[in-house]
């Protein structure tokens, strides 16, 4: 029953703060110095003392509060940083320390850690409707990916780093396309687009200073809106055959150009080879007439019969035909029959058989010629092959 309810002696009986109310007079809230004497009895009666109250009593209580306190207030302020993290040392509200993995403690209620994660790397992705250097629109899709380098910075620099981030990827990508031609943001440009973007994004990141490091940018997608899509794919498919074309072109040029380049060397050197042949046999040939031409001098009949019947041992010597001088008929002449009637075998032979063969023919018709019928001044010899 609440003290003010009629049931209650009309509120008379009981205030709410406990006190009665019959010696008709009222009584205001408890004073706060019985209230700790009564919290100071209590806890003396815990700790042994039941006498009643007393100085001591109260001052060990206290004690025994405080370093209850003081114990829970110092275990409290451990706390474990992560190995990718770093903490970040808030005193009073104000930047502090950076504090590194492990076990660490701080003071409760009086610094603040928060951890942030150095080495996980982050992605977003921005895309939208952009319109490029030669007035087209394209919708263009780009994936970042970062990680936080300097935990204070991205965390105080800027309000959110990461939707700060986001404007910026957003504003570096318009940019870059708004520079480029659409036929660069759909084939070939790809590439300088995408470092573009990464450069101008580091860029706004340094102005700002918000703590990140963009680890690589990629760029997604670029494709036409859907009402002339159909169009953009089929002069998107007349490039990419233009480029295979052109790449199986060079693959058939690399091909053929070693092998002409080196049929071509082949004969170059042939031609060397034969010219070397040739000079080094006209030069022999004139070394063995410079040779020949003091003994010529010297003995100019003997040595022009020894030249020719060394031509005619040349001339006939891969041939079956015998000729024999008709003033010659007395003489006796050897005819190797053998190699007469066989001529293949006699072609097969080497001419060295063959001139030995002739030369004897020769030697012999010499030898059996009459000396005294020849004149004067003439030589011995009476036919000629």
């Amino acid at each position: 029953m609440a003290w003010n309810e009629p049931g209650n002696n009309g509120g008379r009986d009981k205030d709410p703060w406990g006190n009665n109310n019959r010696g008709g007079r009222d009584q205001g809230p408890p004073d706060l110095d019985e209230v700790f004497s009564k919290l100071s009895r209590k806890f003396g009666g815990f700790l042994g003392n039941k006498k009643g109250p007393s100085t001591g009593g109260s001052v060990a209580g206290l004690g025994a509060i405080a370093v209850l306190a003081t114990a829970v207030w110092g275990f409290s302020g451990f706390y474990t940083i992560g190995e990718a993290e770093r903490g970040v040392v808030l005193r009073f509200g104000k930047f502090y320390e950076m504090v590194d993995p492990g076990l660490n403690w701080k003071p409760t209620f009086i610094d603040e850690v928060t951890p942030v994660n150095v080495q996980a790397i982050r992605s977003l992705r921005s895309s939208g409707l952009m319109l490029t250097k030669d007035e087209n629109v394209l919708k263009v899709e780009m994936d970042v990916q970062y990680r936080v380098a300097e935990p204070q910075k991205y965390l105080f620099s800027v309000s959110n780093a990461d939707d700060s981030l986001r404007q910026a990827t957003d504003s570096a990508l318009r940019a870059v396309i708004g520079d480029s031609t659409m036929d660069e943001a759909l084939t070939t440009g790809r590439q300088v687009i995408r470092s573009n973007t990464q450069e101008a994004i580091d860029s706004i990141i340094q102005k700002y200073d918000m703590g990140l490091l963009v680890v690589d940018v990629n760029f997604q997608s670029a494709r036409p809106p859907e009402a002339v899509k159909d169009a953009f794919d089929d002069a998107i498919a007349a490039r990419e055959d233009e480029e295979r074309f052109v790449r199986e072109a060079e693959a058939y040029s690399n091909d053929i150009l070693p092998k002409a380049t080196g049929r071509a060397e082949r004969i170059k050197k042939e031609a060397e080879g034969y010219s070397e042949r040739v000079i080094n046999g006209a030069l022999g040939e004139v070394a063995q007439f410079e040779k020949l031409l003091p003994q010529y001098m010297a003995a100019k009949e003997v040595t022009r019969n020894r030249l020719y019947l060394e031509t005619m041992e040349r001339v006939y010597a891969n041939t079956s035909k015998v000729m024999v001088d008709s003033k010659s008929s007395g003489n006796l002449l050897y005819l190797p029959l053998d190699k007469l009637v066989n001529p293949t075998q006699q072609k097969t032979q080497p001419a060295s058989s063959s001139s030995s063969v002739n030369y004897d023919i020769e030697l012999e018709k010499v030898e059996t010629a009459p000396v005294s019928a020849a004149p004067r001044g003439e030589t011995g010899r009476q036919g000629r092959y």
